[in-house]
């Protein structure tokens, strides 16, 4: 999505300044704050994946997200009862979905939005768990 917020808002950019030249008139170039909006909100996107990480290691998964402040979620692979994939129908284009791991135990849920191939990262926490 990041992604795709960057081509629009370059597209809306091109598209406001050409028009603004060829119609010669000033006050059209206020249309250019639409496209800088749009990659603002692409680029807050943009850093907010950029501080998540999922981790595997030692028989534990780690996940943790934020930029100044960081909150962090360890479980143990062997608990791993249920993985989901949920999909839209626009996260499907894009090639990413949210995933859900249930646990047994205390820690219950842990909720992953905006993840790259999530069948793939699902299956492969799957047969990590499998493993113990």
């Amino acid at each position: 999505m990041v992604k795709f917020g960057y081509i629009v808002s370059a597209l809306l950019a091109l598209a406001a300044a050409a028009y603004a030249l060829a119609s010669g008139n000033p006050g059209i170039y206020l249309l250019l704050g639409i496209p800088f909006l749009i990659a603002g909100v692409s680029a807050k996107q943009h850093l907010a994946h950029r501080f998540k990480t999922l981790l595997v290691e030692e028989g534990k998964l780690r996940y943790q997200e934020g930029m100044l402040s960081r909150s962090t979620r360890t479980l143990e692979l062997g608990k791993i009862q249920d993985v989901r994939v949920e999909q839209s129908v626009a996260q499907r284009l894009m090639g990413l979905g949210d995933l859900t791991l249930e646990t047994a135990g205390e820690t219950g849920r842990l909720s992953m939005t905006g993840i790259d191939q999530p069948q793939r990262v699902a299956d492969t926490i799957l047969a990590l768990a499998r493993r113990g």
